[in-house]
């Protein structure tokens, strides 16, 4: 069997590479051993998403009262929740699948290994194509000495849960566990987090990460930041972790949720001679890893791994593939959103990123808080939007913190992508009463015009 695009992996970037490149009149062959849509769709993003608004809604319940609206949250029953959660993927996937088979993609089911820079071996099939994309995805990984197993879990099996824990532990204070923490406090646990690092969401704007911190705290959500795990042993009852410092923390689960590594080990990739660093395959700024025509996207490229960056980086090789051009995608400039609650959502550098780059003295930022935004106070969120300037240039990034502010990150991708000034953001219209006129007076204010803020 021979394709002009072969491409290995049916997760986002995958099958955006598929689609993209049907599109373009490509003969292209999709080989996926699971189903199509990878971790994001069945094990990740809109699994997660769909507890998160079970989770709202319960927290909506759960506070009616203050809006005049009679209502008792009676409890969460788990199973309704999953098939609601259940129902979204399955519309999803149906919908995927037909897009697939109506533009001509060749699905291949089963597990494939890389056997020649040109060539996948697919059980007794050798599928060949000109290009070949790896796009095989990342699994939830662990810590040394930490075992997946009995009551310490993945994300994959949180997902599979037919009841809320009481007093789960959560390890890790990124992405993952700050969202496991938040839907699990919205059903009524009692929830632990433990975080190596400093702070919790430790890659964000430490203003972020403060002010989540406190959130949390509001929130009942315990957290230990700093804290290093020296072992965890469990029994049949409960799970506890030692912390170097000698301190416990103990639960009827523990979630590790320590970051997916590449799932690239016993597929041919090194076998073929593929660039490698710790299990990543390593490719140039336009996603080639230099061996014949293989390519590769998505989580096993270094990077942010997030499911819209591996579709973006789809579609560009496709496009390259296919003669175009397009320019390579700037890190610092794809949109990242936790969907905890609050909610945060960032775009480029942050206030210590830009320092570093530019110097102390060559960054302005400014902080607008929600609590003189009209639909936040509506919505019953605090938080705030952090604009990082260049002075006297464009902006860097954008930083915000409250309930929903996940959906105004397109604009921040807008505003920092094309490189905006202040100014330039200032005179745009923005519609009243709206979250987004939080971004419009955050630049009326560094653009020194504050107008519901603060001089």
């Amino acid at each position: 069997m021979s394709f002009d695009v072969v491409v290995l992996g049916g997760g986002s970037g995958g099958y955006a590479t598929a689609l993209r490149g049907a599109q373009l009149g490509l003969n292209v062959a999709l080989i996926e051993a699971d189903k199509v849509g990878g971790t994001c769709l069945h094990r990740g993003c809109i699994p997660t998403k769909a507890m998160l608004h079970a989770a709202e809604v319960a927290d909506a319940v759960r506070e009616a009262g203050k809006f005049g609206v009679g209502a008792q949250l009676t409890g969460v029953d788990m199973t309704q929740v999953n098939a609601f959660k259940q129902g979204v993927i399955d519309r999803l996937y149906k919908g995927l699948t037909g897009l697939v088979s109506g533009r001509g993609v060749t699905l291949i089911e089963g597990w494939g290994t890389l056997v020649a820079a040109n060539a996948v071996q697919v059980g007794d099939q050798r599928i060949e194509g000109k290009h070949v994309v790896l796009g095989t995805g990342s699994y939830a990984r662990s810590i040394p000495g930490v075992e997946i197993g009995g009551r310490v879990i993945t994300s994959d099996q949180a997902l599979q849960m037919d009841y809320v824990p009481q007093n789960p532990v959560v390890l890790g204070g990124g992405v993952i566990g700050l969202e496991f923490a938040s839907v699990w406090t919205s059903f009524g646990a009692k929830v632990q987090i433990v975080e190596g690092l400093p702070r919790l969401a430790p890659n964000e704007d430490e203003a972020v990460s403060k002010a989540l911190e406190r959130a949390f705290r509001k929130r009942g959500i315990g957290f230990k930041t700093g804290a290093m795990v020296a072992e965890v042993f469990q029994d049949e009852n409960s799970v506890t972790v030692k912390l170097q410092n000698g301190e416990t923390v103990s639960g009827d689960i523990l979630l590790v949720a320590v970051g997916r590594g590449p799932r690239t080990a016993d597929l041919g990739y090194e076998a073929q001679g593929l660039p490698m660093d710790r299990g990543f395959v390593l490719t140039d700024d336009r996603l080639r890893t230099g061996v014949g025509n293989v390519w590769a996207v998505g989580d096993i490229v270094p990077g942010l791994q997030l499911a819209h960056r591996g579709f973006q980086q789809g579609i560009a090789v496709a496009e390259r593939i296919a003669g175009l051009n397009p320019p390579p995608l700037i890190e610092a400039n794809i949109p990242r959103v936790t969907y905890c609650e609050p909610e945060i959502a960032s775009i480029g550098l942050t206030e210590a990123a830009a320092k570093a780059a530019y110097g102390e003295d060559a960054i302005e930022t400014v902080e607008y808080n929600l609590a003189g935004n009209g639909k936040s106070q509506v919505l019953q969120t605090q938080g705030f939007v952090k604009v990082v300037s260049l002075k006297g240039g464009p902006v860097l990034g954008m930083h915000m913190l409250g309930s929903r502010v996940g959906e105004l990150v397109g604009e921040a991708q807008l505003i920092v992508s094309w490189e905006a000034h202040p100014s330039d953001v200032a005179e745009l219209v923005h519609a009243h009463p709206t979250q987004d006129e939080a971004i419009g007076e955050a630049f009326m204010a560094l653009a020194g015009k504050p107008l519901h803020a603060h001089a």
